[in-house]
Order: structure tokens, then sequence, then C-alpha cells
């Protein structure tokens, strides 16, 4: 029983013990909100006066880098420049106030040193926590300077001394407005990415960004509480992009030049290495009133009918099934035919009577493709969109950045398909495909049959660490056999040779590829006169290095009809871009052979130093050496003979090279004048006249 009552009673001490520890707690609560000071300010109104946040600052974005390691977007930090003007003692703030005064002025160049002294006067006057001192952001080279400052010093001493630098990020694109759709832009007020590149990658480039406290002054103002490791972001990684500035240099300019010359509404360039699929181009343009510009990707997205180009998925399926033989003769009548009620008709506006399936591919009759269709596949549709899922066209390619259409190509089981659906398809239309998947089928024939997956980004890095290393994806399967493949490429080299893009041939290299002119449908009805026009191809033709795509859509103005087809519109952009490309890379040249040369005398040297001839027959291989030491001249003969050279007497430099000249002249202590270029052809003192004579040493050369 003693037990018992012992551990009742050392519980009640404890009970009190805790009992008044808690009010002690409470007191204390209430004597430091309520009676308790800091520098002359109860903690209530210190409290009520500030707020303490947690606040978020942004990581410097990464950068953006084409293939030769040119800068394509970065961002440049600019600084919000403020100052608490009461944290500084009083002998220190009344000793520095007018310097910074004098420095805000000459920097800002608004306002008088004795405005900006006083503002920071007025501001700790009044126990301001923070004054903005400017609403001019300044650069990273003006805050260098500012460091320097009173109350800006980066010392560790000093460093509490009021002045704050916040940093803010803007993105700059140092070629301005190229690549502007591939590249993407930012939200203004998220700073994520919106399009392009820098919403694809938006979680490499972004970095992470720090968190930490920040006291909320009036009118909204942050100023970070301390500068520990929690307020330090960590940059964004780095992109190293497949685009090649010169090439999308010229493919914009080229593309830019045939929208303007016929008024059309839009179009899109691609180049793309045949073996790697890395795009090397990649332009958009729009027009906007009087001006185009690039705000929206058709070359990604932009799913429209192929028209023509696609006769190549039709002819390859034929060729795979064996059905036709290209030199089998096609009757494609006059004009047109009607199948089933569909009136089908040739882009010329007429047949093109008795010609190969070879001819229909080349003059890119309508007619000759669907009576080649007719014959096997018509029957067999199944079998032909087969074929369509094996070279590849029903899928995305897959390439590594956001907003690429799905394709929309027909099939028996899909809603929709009736009896007009597989005639229409043979010639491109009732399909929805982007100019990048029609271009990635073109590189695959282009590449022996094998399929490569689009490529625009090599890798990431962090730094100099590589975080991600995209390599080439290449189907090891083709798409097809290599005899459809080796007769494919031929049918495409006749386009161009013999075809409807003839005037795009030339003899320094070989183009191969294809037109397309799909009428636009609007509303569900065909539109005459309203064309999408794109020419599909690679070169060189008998080794491809590139693939491309030009699309122009919609041209408005020309002399005829014909004029706003493919072969006369979408073609020559294509070769205008070929042409400059193939002159800027001396890879793709033939190599030229040497001309076997004669011996040539170092007599048309004229005059010089003997060694230095001897050494230059001896190098080059010239015969006729001097055999005479010194300075030496050649004879109207073709011999040489030695130049006296006396030391009391003006030289004769003519005939020699201005080094040479310079050398005998100077050494005598001429001042040597000259102009023109070449070899001495006249000197304004005689040779011969004695040094002493030679008024103010002066000599003037003429060379030619």
């Amino acid at each position: 029983m003693n037990i018992k009552q012992d551990i009742i009673q050392r519980a009640n001490h404890v009970f009190y013990v805790v009992i008044f520890l808690a009010f002690g707690v409470i007191g204390r609560l209430v004597y430091v909100q309520y009676f308790q000071t800091f520098k002359g300010k109860f903690w209530s109104e210190r409290v009520a006066a500030t707020l303490i946040q947690r606040d978020t600052i942004r990581a410097m974005r990464g950068n953006i880098y084409a293939n030769g390691g040119e800068l394509m977007a970065t961002s440049l930090p600019t600084y919000v420049v403020g100052l608490d003007p009461t944290m500084a003692k009083p002998d220190y703030f009344n000793k520095k106030v007018d310097s910074l005064g004098l420095l805000l002025s000459r920097i800002y160049k608004d306002r008088s040193a004795r405005d900006y002294t006083d503002l920071v006067r007025d501001a700790r006057a009044r126990k301001r926590r923070y004054v903005l001192l400017n609403r001019r952001r300044v650069s990273f080279q003006e805050r260098q300077e500012m460091l320097k400052w009173p109350f800006f010093r980066s010392s560790t001493k000093v460093a509490a001394r009021g002045g704050v630098l916040r940093p803010y990020y803007e993105r700059y694109h140092p070629f301005a407005r190229m690549a502007e759709r591939t590249i993407g832009n930012l939200d203004a007020k998220t700073g994520r990415g919106l399009i392009g590149l820098e919403a694809s990658f938006q979680p490499a480039l972004a970095g992470k960004n720090a968190v930490g406290l920040v006291e909320v002054l009036s009118g909204g103002v942050r100023k970070p509480v301390n500068d520990g490791p929690d307020m330090k972001p960590e940059p964004g990684m780095n992109l190293y992009t497949t685009i090649d500035v010169n090439f999308q240099d010229i493919a914009e300019s080229a593309l830019h030049d045939a929208l303007e010359k016929y008024k059309a509404d839009k179009g899109c360039v691609i180049v793309m290495e045949v073996a790697t699929g890395e795009i090397r181009a990649m332009a958009n343009l729009t027009r906007r009133g009087d001006r185009y510009v690039e705000n929206f990707n058709h070359a990604l997205a932009g799913r429209t009918d192929p028209g023509s180009t696609f006769k190549l998925a039709t002819m390859m399926a034929l060729m795979e099934e064996k059905a036709i033989s290209l030199n089998q003769i096609v009757e494609t009548g006059h004009h047109s035919v009607n199948y089933n009620g569909l009136r089908i008709t040739d882009s010329n506006g007429g047949g093109s009577g008795t010609i190969t399936a070879r001819q229909v591919f080349e003059k890119s009759s309508n007619i000759g493709t669907h009576l080649l269709m007719r014959s096997y596949f018509y029957s067999r549709p199944d079998l032909y969109c087969q074929y369509l899922r094996q070279f590849r066209i029903t899928q995305p390619t897959g390439i590594h950045m956001k907003g690429e259409a799905i394709p929309v190509v027909r099939n028996p089981d899909m809603k929709g398909w009736s009896k007009y659906s597989l005639p229409s398809m043979s010639y491109g239309y009732e399909m929805q495909l982007t100019p990048l998947q029609m271009l990635t089928f073109y590189n695959a024939v282009a590449n022996n049959g094998h399929w490569v997956r689009p490529l625009i980004v090599k890798q990431i890095k962090l730094a100099d660490e590589v975080i991600e290393d995209n390599k080439p994806y290449v189907d090891p399967k083709p798409i097809c056999s290599q005899e459809t493949i080796r007769k494919a490429q031929g049918l495409l080299r006749g386009v161009v040779e013999n075809g409807t893009a003839k005037h795009i041939n030339n003899p320094h290299y070989g183009i191969a590829g294809k037109t397309g002119t799909a009428q636009k449908i609007i509303n569900g009805q065909y539109q005459a006169g309203r064309y999408y026009t794109s020419f599909i191809g690679y070169f060189p033709a008998d080794k491809p290095k590139y693939s491309m795509i030009t699309v122009v859509d919609n041209p408005h103005q020309g002399e005829n009809k014909g004029s706003l087809y493919a072969g006369a519109v979408s073609a020559p952009v294509f070769k205008a871009i070929a042409d400059r490309i193939v002159a800027s890379d001396f890879r793709m040249h033939a190599p030229v052979r040497a001309k076997a040369s004669q011996p040539q005398s170092t007599t048309a040297l004229m005059a010089g130093y003997s060694d230095d001839l001897h050494t230059i027959a001896s190098t080059l291989g010239l015969r006729s050496e001097p055999s005479t030491e010194g300075w030496v001249e050649a004879t109207a003969e073709g011999r040489w003979k030695a130049r006296p050279t006396r030391s009391n007497q003006v030289p004769d430099v003519r005939g020699l090279s201005l080094r040479d000249a310079l050398f005998l002249l100077e050494n005598r202590g001429f001042r040597v004048l000259f102009e023109g270029q070449g070899k001495v052809k006249e000197q304004s003192v005689s040779p011969g006249e004695a040094y002493t004579n030679v008024a103010r040493k002066v000599i003037t050369l003429t060379l030619g």
C-alpha cells in the first residue's frame, strides 16, 4: 500500500511540473508578442509589417546549339537593383551614400546624383526596408561592376549592407527568327517551353529551381532572407541539335522567295541526311498580311493529301507483287475516265495516250496509275494497305519533338471506306500525311530500303558531361526487296530526266524525286485552281547524301494554270537549295584530275638571289637553275647573269620581288615608298647613281 501511494505522489509531482512549464511557455509567448521589443518595435508590429514566405528562384535555362556549335538559343541574365537602406550602420551610410548616388546616376543616366542620394536618404528616414532604385534591369556586365560599389560589395564582411541584385533570365536567339518554330519559345509568365524544342525538352532545359525564404515587403517586393545553398538553383542542360545554320539559311531564303513569287499561303522545307536521318534544316513560313512568319510547324504537324508523290508507294507495291512490268503498255485514253462514278483526270488536262508503266510514273498520270491498280489491287484492298504498313507510312516517325501529327491512311476496316477509296488513295487522296512522314518514306528509298528515324537532337549535356546521346536508328529490315528499291530509284531519276521535273535536271550532279500536285479540298469539295504542290527527292542521285521535301501551298500568282503545278513551283525550290548545298560541300564534288604540266624555267622570275632560286627550282622541279652566286638577273636568251650591287651605288632592284628590293635598299639606309602590286617595274632613282647624291635617301618603287 505504501508503494502505491509513493507512485501516485511522484506522478502528482510530475503533473505539477508539466503544468508549470506549460504556463511558462504560454507566458513567454505573450511577453514576446505583446511586450518585448526589437530595434524599437514590438514583434507584433514587425510581423504585421512583413511576411516571410517560401519563394521560387528560376534556374538558368540550358542553351540550344546548332550542329556546328553555333548558339541558337540562350538565357541572358538581367538584374533588378534594390537596396535596404536600414541595414548599414549610420557612419557607413553617411560616408558612402553620396558615392552610391553618383554611381547610380552614371549607370542609369536618367536622374542626377543628388536625386538618387535623396531617394536613398528619404527611404532610410522613413525606415523603409526596401527601395527599388530603378525599374530598368541591369545586364550581367553592369552587375559585375556594381558588385564593387558601396552597399553591394560581395566580400563577406560587407555582404549584409543592403544591396540586392535579383536575377531574371530572358531568352535570346542569336540568329533572330531562324528556325523560330523549330527552336520554339517560352511562356512569359511561367518560363516553360510552349512549342518546338523548348517544349519537347522542357525538363532537361529547365534545370532545378531553388526554393527559399523571402521577406515580402510593401508593394509586393520580395527580398531573400538569406543566400544559403537552398537559394542556389541548378542550371538546365544544353541541347546539341542536328540543324546546320548554313543549310537552314539557304532553305528559308529559297522558300521565302518562292512564296513571294507565287503569293502562296504557306510552305515548308526539310533537309535530311540520308544515312543518319539527321535533320539539317526545317523551315516553315505562313503568310500574314504582306509578310511571311514562322508561326506553325507545317513540316511536323501539317497533314494533307500528299498528291502524286504518293504514287511511289503505289508503284512499289505493284512491283513487289510483280504485278506490272515497267515496260508494259498502258492505254490511258484521252482527257479523263470514269470508274464507278468517280471521274479521274490527269493534271495536264488530258490523257497521255499510249505510254509505258514507267512513263505513267514519270508523267504522273492519274489515269495510268488507276489502270495499273485496277488490274491487280482493286480486288485485294487489304493487301495494298498491308504494303503501306510495311513501307511504314501509316505510323508517326517518332521524332523526338512534340507535335507530330498522326497519319491518317484509310483501310477497309475504317469508317468512311468506300468504293472510291482505293482509286483515290493510289494517287494520293483520301489520306492525311505530314511532309516529314512523306520525306521519311522517300529517304528509305534513297537509303537502299532501310528506314531511318528522323533525328533533330544529337546530345544533351550538362557542361561537358554527356547525359543523353541519341544515336541514329536505322531499321535493319528493309521496307521491300532490293530489286524493287533499284527500280524505284530508277523511276525517281526518270522523273527528273524525262518527266514532270526535267527542267531541274543538270549535268553537274543527279537529282531523283517526284512532283506532287494535289487539289485542295474545302468543305468536302475539290477546288479548281487551288493546289498543294510539293517535290520530294534526294541528291546526288547516284550516291544519295541528302533527302529533301519542298512544299508551296496554294500558289496564287502564275501565268496560267500549268504554272501553278509542282513541276513549276516546288521543284525549282528543291533545285535552288540543292545547288547551294552541293556548292558548299566539297565532299560532294568529283575529284579534279591534275593536268600534266611542262617544266618551267625559273627565268620567268626575272631576277633574285641565287640561293633562293636554287631552293625554288629544287622544290618545284624547275629547270634552268642559276649557275652564278649572289644576285642574278635573266637575259633575253633565257640565261642567268650576275647583277652587280656595289655598296656605294644605288642597286638595280627592277624585276625583284618587293621583299628582295626592301632588303637591298633598306640595308643601305634608304626609306622606300611603293605603289601597286607584283614585282618592281620602275624605281625613282636610276641604278648605279652614287649613294651620296640621293636626296633625303628616299626611293619610290612602282610595282606591276
